[in-house]
């Protein structure tokens, strides 16, 4: 797997959720707009989908959970915050709130615990009742 063009396709992913998030409906580029996110998501499964679902696996049987791996798009969150960008000028982002996929584990009772997928470096990150908490797994 090519970690940095994974980490590239990830992010061309989440600037494009960003901006749709800044227009509304009527705007007449939201459709255009929605559509080419569903096409990068679309080749994003296609192209890595296999590789990253073997990793959700074995984050769930480490976590104990009986849910379902989805496909590795249903893990991104519907809002990501840019960070300042690095030395190298790379930007990373971070999610607030209740976002990805909700898992149920023994753990972690009575939890709002769900999994989230984060470009730069590209990660499955652990939210447990909306805060970022824990990487589970990192490309890098």
């Amino acid at each position: 797997m090519d970690l940095n063009k994974l980490d590239q396709e990830l992010t061309a992913i989440v600037e494009k959720r960003i901006a749709l998030s800044k227009i509304t409906y009527a705007d007449e580029r939201y459709d255009d707009i929605e559509e080419e996110l569903h096409d990068l998501e679309d080749d994003f499964n296609e192209e890595y989908g296999d590789e990253l679902e073997s990793e959700l696996e074995k984050i769930y049987a480490k976590l104990k959970s009986d849910n379902d791996v989805l496909l590795p798009s249903a893990y991104l969150a519907n809002a990501y915050t840019p960070m300042l960008p690095d030395a190298n000028g790379i930007i990373s982002y971070e999610v607030k709130g209740a976002e990805g996929v909700p898992i149920e584990s023994e753990q972690f009772d009575k939890q709002d615990v769900r999994i989230v997928l984060i470009p730069n470096p590209t990660r499955f990150v652990m939210q447990i009742n909306g805060r970022s908490l824990k990487d589970l797994w990192r490309s890098r």
